[in-house]
């Protein structure tokens, strides 16, 4: 992917900018920089990162980012979770903090070759929890099983209002099930992670 295909909608602030051309300038080293990037993109516990990018340690396949003061250094990997990001930087009385809102990195996205553990959390992410949410519930996969003459098992956790509820057996059952099923024929199971019959020595494949 060279830069010409590749392009970011990341917004950094004018007061973000100037902050981080603040900080940058303590460091006195020119040419350095700073890289941006999502560690666990697309799962719930997606991260984004921002870290100095040292003038002898720039990434060339990262896309270079050149604004009047600085360079942003955005990761590759990272771009479509990077989608409609915005970071910025708010003064307050302590001084201020630098904010980073990406709706879009815990968002899977699906490649050519994604893995069952990839298909399986996005479905979950973007059909089944928006309709969980409005129960305030929500859903995550735990274990993949392998086992020999059963198949693959998905174990799910059910969380917020859907937690302790009477209902998650019907819920399971009813909906997650039956949409994971359809759209992904190799499960052959899918449980509820408190059920009896799955055990801690899952593997992922």
């Amino acid at each position: 992917m060279s830069d010409t295909e590749k392009t970011t909608n990341i917004k950094i602030t004018d007061s973000a900018q100037g902050y981080l051309t603040e900080l940058l300038a303590k460091q006195n080293t020119d040419g350095i920089g700073v890289r941006i990037f999502v560690e666990h993109p697309g799962t719930p516990r997606a991260e984004c990162c921002m870290s100095y990018s040292q003038p002898d340690e720039h990434n060339p396949d990262d896309l270079k980012l050149d604004y009047e003061t600085f360079t942003a250094y955005i990761d590759t990997p990272s771009i479509p979770y990077l989608e409609d990001a915005v970071i910025d930087y708010n003064k307050d009385r302590f001084g201020g903090q630098l904010t980073f809102r990406a709706p879009n990195s815990k968002v899977p996205k699906l490649g050519e070759n994604a893995s069952l553990e990839e298909r399986i959390n996005y479905v979950l992410s973007s059909e089944i929890n928006p309709n969980l949410a409005s129960h305030g519930g929500n859903v995550q996969l735990v274990d993949l099983v392998h086992e020999e003459g059963v198949g693959i098992t998905a174990v799910l956790k059910f969380g917020g209002g859907c937690q302790g509820c009477s209902a998650v057996d019907m819920t399971l059952k009813q909906g997650v099930e039956v949409s994971l099923k359809q759209q992904i024929p190799e499960l052959t199971q899918v449980i509820d992670e408190t059920d009896h019959t799955y055990t801690a020595n899952a593997f992922y494949k």
